[in-house]
């Protein structure tokens, strides 16, 4: 499980929102190119913006790069805010030091000819022009560091839950089949004791639900006719158990192919009918089974008689288990909240199941 999480993780990191050096290369040059002809429009005089534009790049780069790979994650990260803006404040003004001299011995004697007035000394309106152009420059590639830092760190975290989302269902399902094998092997042994020639056809249909337990539901959806054809197996081993005194209505209606749900997840109602309806039952006993597909919905309805020693407990006693709880977690699990729609009922003395799931 750990290890599943770290390979997500690295995967994540490699493929999401990282900064290659093709990035930082097109963000710059994008830069360089717009401020060139922003400041020769400006001056009409290319090559003096060439010059200082080139001086300017060296410096905006090596501020930036300072601050987001080294004052930012040893400072701020560890929220050390006075001393994070002290060593920035004295960063801008060392690089606003570099300019002024670069400009002066270089370029040009007026370092700031966009100035208000000739310029060939240190000042104060200068050094704070140029402090908060630096800055500028320095936010704006420090925000899209951080935004990109969060958007990874948000992936991630969505990979993560999403694996272990996907794990939980994988243990669910798990839970399920030995549930079920129980329930049915219980019912084997009960043949066996008895001697009964339905043993050898009940363990044949039992291998049959194994095979597809075994190859079948794996996947996140199954195809809804197979988990039909399921559900008639586990109804013929229940047929084989109780012999004339179980009555079974199943009854279809719409356009079933194509339509996928997740796997086992309905077998569990008709355990519990027969677990809290059949098993406690004394005579006929009468369960009624529809699935109705209606556009993209299944409509699925189980109903079973609740036993006269039973009515003291009714919904309580059919809606805990492991089986109805397993499936109350699936639903919440793998689908939205508006994909399906669970109601457990008794209504004249019988237990209705009613589920409306998108399929």
């Amino acid at each position: 499980m750990l290890q599943k999480i770290k390979n997500a993780l690295n995967i994540t990191s490699g493929n999401n929102y990282t900064i290659t050096a093709k990035h930082h290369v097109i963000f710059w040059l994008v830069y360089f190119l717009f401020t060139t002809f922003k400041w020769g429009s400006y001056f009409n005089d290319y090559v003096y913006s060439l010059k200082t534009t080139i001086l300017g790049f060296i410096i905006h780069m090596s501020l930036s790069y300072f601050n987001i790979y080294y004052l930012m994650p040893k400072f701020v990260e560890k929220r050390k805010y006075l001393i994070y803006i002290i060593l920035l404040l004295v960063s801008l003004f060392t690089m606003v030091l570099a300019k002024f001299y670069f400009t002066y011995f270089l370029v040009n004697h007026n370092v700031w000819p966009e100035g208000p007035e000739v310029t060939n000394k240190l000042t104060l309106n200068y050094t704070i022009e140029m402090m908060l152009g630096e800055l500028y420059v320095v936010s704006f590639v420090s925000a899209i560091k951080v935004t990109l830092d969060r958007l990874r760190e948000h992936k991630k975290l969505i990979d993560v839950e999403k694996l272990q989302l996907e794990t939980e269902l994988r243990f669910l399902r798990a839970q399920m089949s030995p549930h079920f094998f129980f329930n049915t092997l219980n019912n084997i042994y009960s043949l066996s004791v008895e001697k009964s020639d339905k043993t050898p056809k009940t363990i044949l249909k039992l291998s049959e639900l194994m095979r597809y337990l075994l190859h079948e539901t794996n996947q996140k959806r199954q195809c809804l006719s197979k988990e039909i054809m399921c559900l008639q197996n586990y109804l013929d081993l229940e047929r084989i158990r109780y012999g004339d005194s179980l009555k079974i209505h199943v009854n279809i209606s719409g356009e079933i192919e194509g339509k996928k749900i997740a796997p086992m997840l309905l077998l569990s109602f008709i355990e519990n009918a027969f677990k809290h309806g059949a098993n406690k039952n004394v005579g006929e006993i009468e369960i009624d089974i529809s699935f109705n597909i209606i556009d993209d919905f299944l409509y699925f309805q189980i109903t079973n008689p609740i036993p006269a020693k039973n009515n003291k407990n009714k919904i309580d006693s059919f809606s805990g288990g492991i089986g109805i709880g397993n499936v109350k977690k699936r639903l919440e699990l793998g689908y939205k909240p508006d994909e399906y729609n669970l109601t457990i009922s008794e209504n004249n003395n019988q237990y209705i199941v009613e589920l409306k799931i998108k399929v």
